[in-house]
């Protein structure tokens, strides 16, 4: 059975708890892979989960200013329809291709990482044909409808928290010396030899605020869907709880144990030729005396690229089907067939993933590190626009003679924390690749910086294209009613069929996580 429904135009959610089986547990498990192939050897054990932390705490005042104006406004396309009516079009059209290029980085990506595993198994092979197998049967798969992508989803979501699940565990045994032939206990050894940081300063800092970026986009999908259940107002701090304590299983447990059982200084941390041998997760495990378990791990992160490419083409395609219906993009992007499947849209997105044959030339690491600058920078535009929007929607409101009691739901801290995620956003994507400046690295630094200058460029391109139909919006002027939403139930009646009284103490930890 589909767990959450989530159709062409919008996400939605049969039930309020389920909000995320489809969204946070896509987009924010399928990292997995990518965590696997963090930059530890630049920052590490300290400094990564301090990184997590920082960008954890971006990413909450971003989901705090996301939740308020999309219950109210929970129209389709989301933060992209809103960039148009709290500031104007050409901000919306700069915001909606900086977050299809998140995706369309993020697919070609797991692309490299999937063709890098299947090389390691089977190297007769080359890495381009592994790229048009993989991308042949994607492409038909997604042609398939939501049906078959909702089902896949959720499916390979509960086959990465187990995995990772286990991974903890045996992190745990590890260090406690608890292995069958393990001499002494592990303990914090790590953390001492080669150390908690290993002296890149805040050099090592910068680099890994870009890949931390990257882990955490795709959350502001979580307060999306939750707009389109029964009851916004309640379902939208349901969703951003739930998002806090995955922050902290997920990417601060994960910083912590891949701290506990792998060195920063391992030789196949930084050296190896695959995206398996780069894993911490397996270093530990051929540390710990199984050097069979590369392959255990290697089938783990398969499942994870599996899913988050599945993933990344939903959302880029759907996202460049908003912006088509909508005049911001060519209106053949917008065509859809009989089933409702935008056809045009998800071969663009797919074919942009084909960036990812890069590494037939440079090198599957290398590839890695570019693609994945890009979708981190994206992230920092992205976010720093909704902080924005959500600042320009609360001067609207005042000044339009409005209460803030009316809204249904208000972020916390406004506008100090909203401030805080804008000025965060926009520090980070200026500072993120200063460490190309010195020595100074043409490539790395138009990877770092290109896509800075190119949000500008598109905003001015949309305001040259529709000259002075196209004012930036007064807050006086700011429709604040058209599309608006008002909470038709009562928070007994959240989730149907369903009486809180009656979940056990184990039932309501597992809804929390």
């Amino acid at each position: 059975m589909l767990r959450g429904v989530v159709c062409d135009n919008l996400l939605t959610a049969s039930h309020s708890h389920e909000v995320s089986q489809t969204t946070s547990q896509d987009k924010m498990r399928l990292r997995r892979s990518r965590f696997s192939r963090w930059r530890i050897h630049d920052t590490w054990h300290l400094k990564s989960k301090t990184n997590f932390l920082r960008l954890g705490i971006i990413a909450f005042s971003i989901m705090q200013s996301l939740g308020e104006v999309t219950t109210l406004y929970p129209g389709g396309g989301s933060f992209i329809s809103l960039a148009e009516r709290m500031v104007d079009k050409s901000f919306s059209v700069a915001v909606g291709w900086n977050y299809f290029l998140i995706w369309a980085a993020v697919l070609a990506n797991e692309y490299n990482v999937i063709c890098s595993i299947m090389t390691y198994w089977g190297p007769v092979v080359p890495l381009w044909g592994y790229f048009l197998i993989f991308w042949s049967v994607f492409m038909g798969f997604q042609l398939l409808g939501i049906e078959a992508f909702g089902e896949a989803e959720f499916w390979l979501a509960l086959i990465k928290l187990l995995g990772l699940t286990a991974y903890f565990i045996f992190s745990i045994i590890y260090a406690a010396g608890g292995l069958i032939g393990q001499d002494e206990a592990l303990g914090f050894k790590y953390w001492r030899d080669p150390g908690a940081f290993n002296g890149n300063g805040f050099r090592g800092v910068a680099t890994v605020f870009v890949f931390c970026s990257t882990f955490y986009s795709g959350v502001e999908s979580i307060a999306i869907a939750a707009t389109e259940t029964r009851n916004p107002g309640i379902a939208i701090p349901q969703a951003i709880r739930q998002v806090f304590w995955r922050i902290i299983f997920v990417y601060m447990g994960s910083a912590f144990f891949f701290g506990l059982t792998c060195p920063a200084n391992a030789d196949g941390l930084v050296n190896g030729e695959s995206k398996a041998l780069k894993s911490p997760m397996t270093i530990a495990i051929q540390i710990a005396g199984w050097d069979g378990g590369v392959h255990l791990i290697n089938s783990f992160i398969l499942i994870t690229c599996l899913s988050a490419i599945n993933s990344s083409i939903y959302i880029g395609s759907r996202t460049v089907l908003f912006m088509a219906q909508s005049g911001k993009a060519p209106k053949i992007l917008g065509w859809t067939n009989k089933r409702g499947v935008p056809v045009w849209a998800i071969l663009l997105t797919n074919a942009v993933g084909s960036i990812s044959m890069m590494n037939v030339s440079t090198g599957a690491s290398k590839a890695y590190s570019y693609i994945v600058n890009l979708s981190g920078v994206s992230a920092f535009l992205v976010w720093g626009s909704i902080s924005l929007i959500h600042i320009r929607f609360r001067r609207a409101w005042v000044a339009q003679g409005r209460s803030i009691s009316e809204l249904p739901y208000k972020a916390l801290w406004y506008p100090g924390l909203s401030y805080v995620g804008l000025g965060a956003c926009i520090f980070l994507a200026l500072v993120q690749g200063w460490t190309t400046l010195s020595p100074f690295n043409a490539g790395n630094f138009v990877d770092a910086y290109i896509l800075v200058p190119l949000f500008g460029i598109i905003y001015v391109a949309g305001k040259l294209y529709w000259r002075g139909s196209d004012p930036l919006k007064r807050s006086w002027t700011i429709d604040l009613d058209s599309g608006r939403r008002t909470d038709l139930d009562s928070k007994g009646s959240v989730n149907r069929g369903e009486v809180p009284g009656q979940k056990t103490f184990w039932q309501k930890l597992l809804h929390s996580i």
